[in-house]
């Protein structure tokens, strides 16, 4: 899992820092859990089955986080030949962490619009606002079709057998593509897209 930081200002750095490391687990929780369903022990032997951050935090993918606004959680080991669907086990594990982060976005919205209404700038307001934004981002971006983002093993899955060497060119340049578009591409997307989709996300359980 993958997260971009495309916003945010040094006053809210503890705010921003805590719902990452949150999102994060749960975001890799949520793979856990879905491998686990698909009947494959490898994550839960790895000790990933547990919402406790420190063990689903990459360190160094920690520290590109605060030094240059990007970075990564540790992925979810799994094994494909253990899944009990062999053709869409990995699509299922892959697309999970995206679907804990809408969850989280819309349990946050929901809370946001009636936890202090009348103080939106209270910190708990500003905790939950950042913790949807924050969600809904991470979910858009990890459903990018490159390595190693989730969609890429959603894409391995639904690709047909003579489409697979568009995977395998993806595996080998995908960093170096993901790392040129998460300098230069992706932040001024984001930052016009993911309030909008925040300000849906708002109104529909306002």
């Amino acid at each position: 899992m993958l997260t971009l930081l495309a916003h945010g200002q040094w006053s809210d750095f503890f705010i921003i820092a805590i719902t990452l490391v949150l999102s994060i687990a749960l975001h890799e929780f949520g793979h856990a859990v879905a491998d686990e369903f698909e009947g494959d022990p490898t994550a839960r032997l790895a000790g990933r089955l547990t919402v406790n951050p420190l063990r689903h935090l990459d360190p160094f993918g920690t520290l590109m986080i605060v030094l240059v606004g990007f970075g990564w959680g540790k992925p979810v080991p799994m094994t494909t030949s253990k899944l009990r669907n062999r053709r869409f086990g990995a699509a299922v594990v892959g697309f999970a962490g995206p679907v804990v982060n809408v969850i989280l976005a819309f349990v946050a919205a929901a809370l946001v619009t009636r936890v202090d209404p009348t103080n939106p700038f209270s910190l708990t307001s500003r905790f939950l606002f950042e913790f949807l934004y924050i969600n809904v981002l991470l979910a858009i971006l990890n459903l990018l079709p490159i390595p190693p983002l989730d969609g890429s093993r959603i894409l391995g899955s639904v690709l047909p057998p003579e489409r697979q060497q568009i995977v395998y060119f993806l595996d080998q340049y995908g960093f170096v593509i993901l790392l040129v578009a998460a300098l230069f591409v992706l932040p001024p997307i984001f930052s016009r897209v993911t309030p909008h989709i925040v300000s849906w996300i708002l109104r529909l359980v306002g």
